[in-house]
């Protein structure tokens, strides 16, 4: 079986790579942690000129009607960079969320405008503490003819101010379990929303507590059928967890190469310290990580695209490596920098900063841990 990526994947990776380079790699993220977004924003456009923001959407709403597989590359390349913003939200869940479920209003309002680059999304799921389980999901939408009255709070939303739309769970019946909650797509533009930052270990990623009061959206807006949002979600969130694998390893391919270069400059004892063992071994191990993650999450890409009978715990499984390892990798990276990987001069915290924040994104450890499980009939 061969899904590896094809020529025209990788010429398209090239041009990504030679824009993100031209712009300064990690450059972006760094002034977003001061507050400068500006020159995301311009990224962001320069991405979608290339094409990036229509990848996957459909041909007749305007995009290039490719696949999952046509993600990796950009992905890969985007978390070399720890690219800010919701291009992952956007195109790796929102977008096969529409595809697959959206009516063909919703998709005529919202999937062109995705593809030009002008419309991103936002997923409005945690409660304050509360966890990714359904039973945690209050919020709660009150529908009157063709009115739906939202009224609650959502913690930990990502990216809210870059955001056009906002997903959000909402409790339309009552009870407790999965039944009952549904996904609603709210514009910005058009309610009163009131947003309060948060505090985020990963200061690229801006995350804000949103509260509804008396937000009223149409039953339009619904995603899929009322009641059964959570189903919705779960089926995208397939893709969007291969997705983020992809991007978590360009993440971890560009520290690998980071800790060489650095091992073969940095000398100790009129030598490099990639010649001592210790750091032979170290290098080894991040290197074997970084390509069982890739092969993991090529796979899982492919599942998806091929709706692959194993797609659940292919994603799982690539999910739960790929969070690990990239941590590991990270932390490794400061080790070998020694003294000064622990600075801000390096990139090296930036790294570990969004491995955390990754590690329990949408989802924890452990409920992928217990998917994983049910998929394989364990």
């Amino acid at each position: 079986m061969d899904f590896s990526l094809n020529q025209e994947q990788e010429m398209f990776r090239n041009y990504v790579r030679k824009y993100l380079d031209d712009v300064g790699q990690t450059k972006v993220a760094r002034e977003f942690t001061e507050g400068n977004t500006s020159s995301f924003q311009a990224l962001y456009a320069g991405l979608a000129e290339l094409g990036c923001a229509s990848v996957n959407v459909s041909e007749e709403n305007g995009g290039m009607g490719l696949g999952q597989l046509d993600l990796v590359p950009i992905l890969e390349e985007t978390g070399r960079a720890l690219l800010p913003g919701l291009y992952l939200e956007t195109n790796a869940l929102a977008v096969p969320l529409l595809e697959k479920f959206g009516t063909e209003e919703q998709k005529a309002k919202y999937l062109s405008a995705i593809a030009s680059g002008d419309h991103t999304f936002t997923v409005a799921w945690l409660e304050p503490n509360g966890n990714y389980k359904p039973s945690n999901v209050k919020l709660h939408g009150t529908l009157q003819d063709d009115v739906l009255t939202l009224n609650g709070v959502k913690s930990l939303v990502p990216d809210v101010e870059l955001a056009s739309s906002l997903l959000v769970l909402v409790r339309t019946s009552e009870g407790l379990g999965a039944e009952g909650i549904s996904l609603v797509i709210v514009d910005c533009d058009d309610v009163s929303l009131h947003v309060e930052p948060q505090k985020n270990m990963d200061e690229t990623r801006l995350l804000a507590e949103v509260t509804f009061n008396d937000v009223q959206v149409s039953s339009q807006q619904i995603l899929g059928t009322i009641d059964h949002g959570w189903d919705v979600l779960q089926e995208g969130l397939l893709s969007f967890n291969a997705a983020l694998c992809s991007s978590i390893v360009g993440s971890m391919e560009k520290i690998v190469e980071t800790a060489v270069e650095y091992a073969n400059i940095r000398e100790q004892f009129n030598q490099p310290i990639g010649r001592f063992q210790a750091i032979k071994h170290r290098l080894v191990d991040m290197k074997m990580d970084l390509e069982t993650a890739r092969s993991l999450a090529y796979y899982a890409n492919w599942a998806i695209e091929s709706n692959a009978d194993d797609k659940v715990e292919a994603v799982s499984s690539a999910r739960l490596f790929a969070t690990e390892a990239f941590i590991k990798v990270a932390s490794q990276s400061i080790q070998i920098h020694g003294g000064i990987g622990f600075t801000e001069e390096l990139d090296c915290h930036l790294y570990v900063k969004r491995a955390r924040f990754y590690e329990n994104y949408l989802g924890s450890t452990q409920q992928y841990y217990e998917q994983a499980a049910v998929a394989l009939g364990w």
